[in-house]
C-alpha cells in the first residue's frame, strides 16, 4: 500500500525523478514524459467522469482510473529482461480484454459511422473525446519511450484500446451516434 506523509521530497530539485526500482531519471527524459501523459489522461477522464454523472460509461472510467495508475506504475518500473510474472506490477491481458469488451458492449448500440466524428456534442461527449486525443498522445509517448527502455507490450496495447474505448463512448453518449457531429468535407470552401 502507498502511505505519503510528506509530498516534498527535494530529491527532484536537480531535474530528475526516482523511478520504481529507485533508479534515477532526467524528468526530461521519454519514459517520464510517457508517465506525464498517462497522468494527463487520467486526469481528464476524471473530468469526463464528472460531466457524465452514473452510469456504465462513468463505471468503465472509474475502472480506467484505476487502470492508469497501474499502467503508470508499469512504466515507471524497469522492465527486466526474463522478469517472473507477477515481479512487478504490470498491466496484464486481462485489463487489456476487459476493455475490448467494453469497446464491443457499447459499440454493439452505435450504427456504423458514414464519416468521421468531430470532436463535439454532448459535453461530456466531448469531455470524452478530449481525453481521447490525450491517450492517444499518451501512447505516442508511451512508444516513443520504447527507444530509450524495454517498456511492458501489453500497456502500449491497453493505451492503444483506451483511445478507442474513448471514441466509442463519446459516440454512445451522443444519443447512441445520433448526436454525432460528422465531418463533412469541404464544406467551409
Amino acid at each position: 500500500m502507498v502511505k505519503l506523509n510528506k509530498i516534498y521530497t527535494r530529491t527532484g530539485d536537480d531535474g530528475t525523478s526516482g523511478l520504481a526500482d529507485g533508479s534515477r531519471v532526467a524528468k526530461s527524459s521519454l519514459r517520464m514524459t510517457a508517465i506525464g501523459d498517462v497522468d494527463e489522461a487520467n486526469s481528464a477522464i476524471g473530468v469526463a467522469r464528472t460531466a457524465l454523472g452514473q452510469g456504465i460509461v462513468e463505471e468503465a472510467l472509474a475502472r480506467i482510473q484505476n487502470d492508469l495508475f497501474d499502467l503508470g506504475a508499469d512504466i515507471a518500473t524497469p522492465l527486466a529482461e526474463g522478469e517472473a510474472p507477477g515481479a512487478a506490477l504490470r498491466i496484464v491481458a486481462s485489463q487489456v480484454t476487459r476493455l475490448e469488451q467494453e469497446i464491443d458492449r457499447l459499440n454493439d448500440e452505435l450504427s456504423p459511422l458514414t464519416s468521421f466524428v468531430l470532436p463535439a456534442g454532448d459535453a461530456s461527449a466531448s469531455a470524452l473525446h478530449l481525453a481521447r486525443a490525450i491517450a492517444r498522445r499518451a501512447e505516442r509517448s508511451a512508444v516513443a519511450a520504447t527507444q530509450d527502455a524495454m517498456l511492458n507490450p501489453l500497456a502500449l496495447a491497453y493505451l492503444n484500446r483506451l483511445s478507442d474505448y474513448l471514441f466509442v463512448a463519446a459516440r454512445w453518449v451522443n444519443q447512441a451516434g445520433a448526436g454525432d457531429v460528422l465531418w463533412v468535407p469541404g464544406a467551409q470552401r
